[in-house]
């Protein structure tokens, strides 16, 4: 309990510093304390100490549950009205960056599976992408806590960098729009960013942004597929060589579709069917928000900066990389499909 204490306080100190902050997503300043908490001399104990059940029980399961909500904000009619020559270029935007990202990610020798996570995070929808994918490959927190701290920086930098480059890439509003929505990670993130350039474009920047998003669940379908295959590979290879591993238990194999994906498949066709009142879904859009804040407080809560600064360059550059690959990629699509 004194985790999830600590993640709900966490919650709504990045709650008010929103407040005094618009411009600045609260998921974001989550994230920053979560990091914050972790190395402040007395919260520090505590975190790394009695409360990290609770934290990673937030990281985890309220992650879960705000991925799940997060499947209201998206209506097939959205994406439909669109047009098929945008949904064509998120679609290439997205595959793009993410085998891009992964090729290069192991090719640098990332650790464990921050090739994944980073590259789901950066052509997905952010830290929400990486608990997702987590979930189903079964991830070290380690891993996770290091890409959601990478992806919500990089992130928090397009907040400022991208309004700059409008007018010196000649994007209309409604490009800039849809150039943000294709190219920032996290839902907040494009909103702060898109802002900047009038109603128009934050109206086509979230619209294709909800499309990305709507990639999580094939992909973490994917995923899942992959982790099955692999348990197979390793049982069927022990039970060869061993006649004693016939006598262990299998390893565990994790469902093709996770519930909380199946989850948020059920809230895209409940959105898509008119039935939700307004009030509903703003009610949902706020719980949705708490809780990814209380998750994204706990994984920021893990990430451990002197661990962080060993890989520190091969992940920098690996982001960077990734950050031009879907700028530039997204810039061409828009630039296309104007």
């Amino acid at each position: 309990m004194g985790g999830l204490a600590l993640a709900a306080g966490g919650v709504a100190v990045a709650w008010g510093a929103h407040q005094l902050l618009p411009a600045v997503p609260m998921l974001t300043i989550a994230v920053v304390l979560g990091v914050v908490a972790a190395h402040v001399r007395g919260v520090r104990a505590l975190v790394r100490g009695r409360c990290r059940p609770g934290l990673s029980y937030a990281g985890k399961r309220l992650m879960r549950l705000g991925i799940v909500l997060l499947g209201l904000k998206l209506s097939l009619d959205d994406v439909l009205g669109l047009g098929w020559a945008t949904v064509g270029m998120v679609f290439a935007v997205v595959g793009a960056t993410f085998f891009g990202t992964l090729w290069l990610g192991r090719k640098l020798g990332l650790r464990g599976d921050q090739p994944l996570l980073i590259a789901t995070g950066y052509s997905i929808c952010g830290a929400s992408a990486i608990g997702a994918v987590s979930e189903a490959s079964d991830s070290d927190e380690r891993d996770v806590a290091t890409s959601v701290a990478l992806v919500t920086l990089c992130g928090t930098l397009a907040i400022a960098v991208l309004p700059l480059l409008q007018h010196p890439l000649g994007l209309s509003d409604a490009e800039f729009g849809r150039w943000a929505g294709a190219s920032v990670h996290d839902v907040g993130q494009v909103v702060a960013t898109a802002q900047t350039a009038g109603s128009a474009a934050l109206g086509d920047a979230v619209l294709v942004k909800l499309m990305r998003v709507a990639m999580l669940a094939p992909l973490v379908a994917a995923v899942a597929l992959s982790v099955r295959a692999r348990a197979r590979s390793r049982s069927g290879a022990a039970t060869d060589s061993t006649t004693t591993t016939s006598t262990q238990s299998a390893p565990r194999r994790p469902p093709l579709v996770p519930l909380f994906v199946a989850g948020f498949l059920a809230m895209v066709a409940l959105r898509s069917t008119g039935a939700l009142p307004g009030a509903a879904i703003d009610v949902a859009g706020h719980a949705q928000e708490l809780l990814l804040a209380a998750a994204l407080f706990g994984l920021g809560s893990a990430v451990h900066l002197p661990t962080l600064a060993r890989t520190g360059g091969r992940v920098a550059a690996l982001g960077l990389c990734s950050w031009v690959v879907i700028g530039g990629v997204s810039y061409a699509g828009v630039l296309l499909t104007a």
